[in-house]
């Protein structure tokens, strides 16, 4: 194709629809360039150095194509003929209109409409539409970002949704509803069959979220090792309970998930907060796990107190008793971040007293106990800047005085110790059991020596402190104690070792009820790995029968038990057997510890040790994951209980615990949450459908 020569000088240069640059020195292709049929209707000028336009052959008018190293494209010069911007295009079009197949203004005029050049079909074009797999996605959308229900009947989302895939068909309330039922009963599934499968048992912890309706609702989460010897944790339940006050509605939330699970005689270890229940309650769960469990321990594994609870609680204790300083800071604080001009003068003077603090003036959130320490530390770390501010800048008034720092200075030192002992359950994995052991003798030691310190402040501060964690020590020590024993990093060293500063001349007896328990339990695995024959069928109480040769007869005689030789061989079975059943605890204690690295897999050493210490190994895959706490990791630091919202609160029972559990699953990884070439339309539809 010729291009047509242009009024002004033309550059020799092949039109082209490419955004390619072009170099200084560009030399011609080898190969032909495609030409765009735009370029029937412009021409090519160059203006100026380096700057060169394509104008129009019937208006005249002047576009940029050239400029620089880049090409413009031809894009809108397209535009300008196609849409009829150009005037003269414009005036033909409506004397002669087009119609398709035909050319603009008449067969082989110059105002012919551009030929449009059809692109290759993009791959993605080719996928059938398929509404089972957009419903699905929709549930599983609604699940893990807690959208409501009917957010299907919104306008703008079925106008987006239509605007994405015209064919898409709407969706109703139920319909959504069904699907995430549908999608929780095959999650379930996929985690029973999980849980089936571990070799041990499973503890729970006890939850109980309140609402607006006055109706509680209690979240049972198991926790268990798997046959890979990974800890895993789940929401197994959501017990919608109308009278959450009741004595017995643990144990009948209890009862109902050990049957929804398949896991009688499984149960382990149970954790329940205090602040939820009363003693008549507490009472009743330990009757429970005691008839449930009785071999582990008569039934005292039962936690009864949560750990992130317990912190929280003690920091709240701590900052209520500052709660005016505080809110001096916080006003300080709000006053720097409450104009630019202000933050401008807070730095200004911070960089005049040179203070190197790099932590950023953030004002708390009351309901999270841990940002009223950052704030507090930040604000301490800026102190020298606070106490001037009141000469940079008249407007400000509220500055604490220098006792009132040092003594956020004290109360931000014990406070450092109950959020580093929290913080280790936000991690996305859940801590094993041995991890708490050291964190919670720590602040047990830390406490008992700020209670008698000398300085009146910091006694009167943490003395009640002290009194409260102490019981929270006294009542979970021993497990603690026991599965840091399990630590082959550890073992009983590290309970003699803190036992000794905790109690001093007394450590003695509180480390020989640590050796006890970790031995009695041993022995109820060994019981249940090799349970004692019964006696058979008719022999007499108290009698056994011995086969003994005599003349003249072939019938054996009783003897009674209590014979001499009798008892001599029961006495060398039992020595044998025991000497044998504590060979293997024994072997463990007494070998040397591991070195003590930050990053060591307990679990994953049990694993490779299991055939060297089987029986001990079960018992370690059930000691190592007794829940310790309560909430889930983004409610560590929470100052208020769980609520159950007010639309959550209106769902019926079943749809609310789908959405609670499934979430849950999705967010630990379940196999159908990153499945995507599932037939989502082979669930059968009788058992999945609901009517509510």
């Amino acid at each position: 194709m010729e291009i047509d020569s242009p009024v002004n000088s033309i550059i020799p240069i092949t039109p082209t629809d490419n955004y390619e640059s072009l170099g200084s020195e560009a030399q011609p292709n080898k190969r032909r360039r495609k030409i765009s049929v735009v370029w029937e209707h412009f021409t090519i000028e160059t203006v100026g150095p380096g700057c060169t336009k394509a104008c129009c052959k019937l208006c005249k008018k002047s576009f940029a194509y050239i400029t620089g190293s880049k090409l413009a494209g031809t894009s809108h010069l397209k535009r300008h003929i196609a849409l009829g911007i150009c005037p003269v295009v414009r005036q033909r079009n409506q004397e002669s209109p087009y119609t398709p197949g035909s050319k603009m203004g008449g067969s082989g005029s110059a105002t012919d409409r551009p030929k449009k050049r059809h692109k290759a079909t993009n791959g993605l074009a080719s996928i059938p539409f398929d509404q089972d797999r957009c419903s699905h996605e929709i549930a599983k959308m609604v699940i893990l970002h807690d959208y409501p229900l009917h957010i299907v009947e919104h306008s703008g989302f079925i106008d987006f949704a239509r605007t994405l895939q015209p064919q898409f068909n709407t969706m109703s309330f139920n319909t959504v509803e069904g699907d995430c039922v549908a999608m929780y009963m095959r999650e379930k599934q996929s985690l029973l069959d999980l849980i089936s499968g571990i070799p041990g048992h499973v503890s729970l912890t006890l939850d109980l979220w309140t609402s607006n309706q006055s109706l509680g609702y209690i979240v049972l989460t198991g926790y268990f090792i798997d046959g890979d010897w990974n800890l895993q944790r789940r929401i197994l339940n959501v017990v919608m309970v109308p009278s959450p006050e009741s004595d017995y509605a643990f144990n009948l939330a209890v009862v109902a998930s050990l049957s929804d699970w398949h896991l009688e005689g499984r149960l382990f270890a149970l954790t329940v907060d205090q602040s939820l229940t009363n003693e008549t309650s507490t009472g009743h769960l330990r009757g429970l796990l005691s008839v449930r469990n009785p071999l582990m321990l008569n039934g005292q594994l039962l936690i009864g107190n949560c750990y992130a609870r317990v912190l929280s609680r003690l920091a709240q204790d701590a900052l209520g008793v500052m709660m005016e300083t505080i809110q001096k800071i916080r006003d300080s604080v709000k006053y720097v971040n409450a104009s630019e001009s202000h933050k401008e003068k807070f730095i200004d003077l911070k960089q005049q007293l040179q203070v190197p603090s790099s932590k950023d003036l953030v004002v708390d959130d009351q309901t999270k106990w841990n940002t009223t320490y950052h704030m507090l530390v930040a604000a301490c770390e800026l102190r020298e800047v606070f106490n001037c501010l009141d000469t940079y800048d008249p407007d400000y008034k509220i500055s604490p005085s220098m006792d009132e720092w040092k003594e956020v200075e004290s109360l931000c030192t014990y406070l450092r110790n109950l959020f580093d002992a929290a913080n280790i359950l936000t991690h996305p994995r859940y801590p094993s059991t041995n991890t708490f052991f050291p964190e919670v003798s720590k602040i047990q030691i830390e406490l008992t020596h700020g209670a008698m310190s000398q300085d009146p402040f910091v006694s009167n501060l943490i003395k009640p402190l002290q009194e409260k964690f102490d019981k929270y020590w006294k009542d979970c020590y021993l497990v603690l104690a026991i599965a840091v024993v399990l630590d082959p990093r550890f073992k009983m060293k590290l309970v003699e070792f803190t036992f000794s500063k905790i109690y001093g001349e007394d450590a003695e007896s509180w480390i020989r009820a640590v050796d006890d328990s970790v031995h009695e339990l041993f022995l109820e695995y060994i019981a249940r790995a090799h349970p004692l024959p019964a006696l058979e069928e008719g022999n007499e109480e108290g009698m056994t029968k011995i086969e003994t040769p005599q003349e003249g007869s072939q019938e054996g005689t009783l003897v009674s038990s209590v014979d001499g030789l009798l008892d001599f061989e029961v006495y060398i079975n039992e020595i044998t057997s025991s000497q044998h059943m504590k060979s293997e605890l024994d072997q463990y204690l007494e070998e040397s510890l591991l070195p003590r690295e930050k990053e060591f897999d307990i679990l994953c050493w049990w694993k490779l040790n299991k055939q060297k210490y089987p029986t001990l190994s079960k018992m370690a895959s059930d000691v190592l994951t007794i829940p310790v706490c309560t909430v889930a990791p983004d409610s560590v630091f929470d100052t208020e209980p769980r609520k159950m919202d007010s639309y959550r609160s209106l769902l019926h029972p079943v749809t609310l615990e789908a959405l609670v559990c499934t979430k849950d699953w999705f967010q630990c990884g379940s196999s159908s949450s990153s499945s995507s070439s599932t037939s989502y339309s082979q669930v059968s539809n009788a058992i999945m459908k609901m009517e509510f």
